[in-house]
């Protein structure tokens, strides 16, 4: 089975005539008929019935005709993205990451894109995954990076990846069991993120467990940023929480102690876009670079996450 032949049945069927089809492919009418005489062969049925005037497709060939538009279709658009990717010679790349992007990816994203494409601009931004995830399904960025949960309206999402939140503490006897969500009242928490505190995945994920316990969460401090939290954890004045990656980055203090939750907690990696949107060649290429950086480091001996069956299925995301 090849495409010329599914293409010249694609085209008798929409055309219902050898002829017709012939014409838009540019070959004769004896050369169809061998094309899809060849693939009733191959298949072992027949795909039209022969009237006077037109042709009648079969029920085999009704069953044949939606994966032959697939297949061509999906030719077309790998033709294409090679084509845009090769001609990207201006434009604008407009994409957002998680604020710890570095632990995931193990490269400056940034500059390998413009190794690439020079002639590109760039906006990638840093935020939090809550505000990235609003930016893009708000049209102010075309795609992200973003860690789950985030309000998911309005938005495709392909969860790629998941990394443990560990339990983080400069206390050997508070790092001896794992911690359930009624010991977090107990711990001094210093806790990041405090401009985010209600939408920030981990902490939305810790808010919702704490709601279900019927009780809240009272840290000692909040700040904005995780490094601030860590200091503070390594003079001892209180404990947080980090994503397993965090640990295995250049500079972690090997003096503090880490511990799972009792009841697993993870961060989720995903890709997001609005839904249905076709990125810009540009965006399309810069998310692709991420997603590509992502799996590459995580798949190495560096890497904390555990790799999801839809990290494989990302093609549709890009078209």
């Amino acid at each position: 089975m090849t495409l010329t032949q599914l293409q010249a049945f694609t085209l008798a069927a929409r055309t219902r005539s050898f002829s017709a089809a012939a014409g838009e492919m540019g070959i004769s009418q004896p050369g169809v008929s061998e094309l899809i005489a060849r693939l009733e062969s191959e298949l072992n049925t027949k795909l039209f019935n022969r009237a006077k005037r037109n042709l009648v497709i079969t029920a085999a060939g009704e069953l044949l005709l939606p994966f032959a538009e697939q297949s061509l279709a999906s030719v077309q658009q790998g033709t294409l993205a090679v084509k845009s990717m090769m001609s990207l010679g201006g434009g604008i790349a407009s994409f957002g990451v998680l604020r710890n992007a570095d632990f995931y990816l193990g490269t400056n994203l940034a500059r390998n894109f413009h190794r690439l494409y020079p002639n590109v601009q760039i906006r990638l931004t840093g935020l939090n995954s809550a505000e990235t995830a609003f930016d893009v399904a708000s049209g102010h960025l075309e795609a992200g990076l973003v860690t789950l949960p985030v309000n998911d309206e309005g938005l495709d999402v392909v969860p790629l990846a998941r990394d443990e939140v560990l339990y983080v503490t400069a206390d050997k006897k508070r790092a001896s069991n794992k911690p359930t969500i009624h010991d977090l009242l107990k711990a001094p928490l210093v806790l990041y993120d405090v401009h985010y505190a209600e939408t920030d995945p981990a902490r939305r994920q810790l808010n919702e467990r704490t709601r279900l316990a019927g009780i809240r969460l009272n840290p000692i401090i909040e700040v904005e940023y995780l490094n601030s939290a860590l200091a503070l954890v390594q003079e001892g004045i209180g404990d947080t929480i980090v994503c397993n990656a965090a640990t295995a980055y250049e500079g972690w203090d090997k003096k503090l102690y880490t511990v799972p939750f009792a009841e697993p907690l993870y961060d989720t990696l995903a890709l997001i876009k609005r839904k249905g949107q076709l990125l810009s060649p540009a965006t399309r290429e810069l998310a692709r670079l991420a997603h590509e950086s992502l799996i590459r480091y995580q798949q190495s001996e560096k890497g904390t996450t555990e790799i999801l069956a839809t990290a494989a299925q990302t093609a549709s995301f890009f078209f």
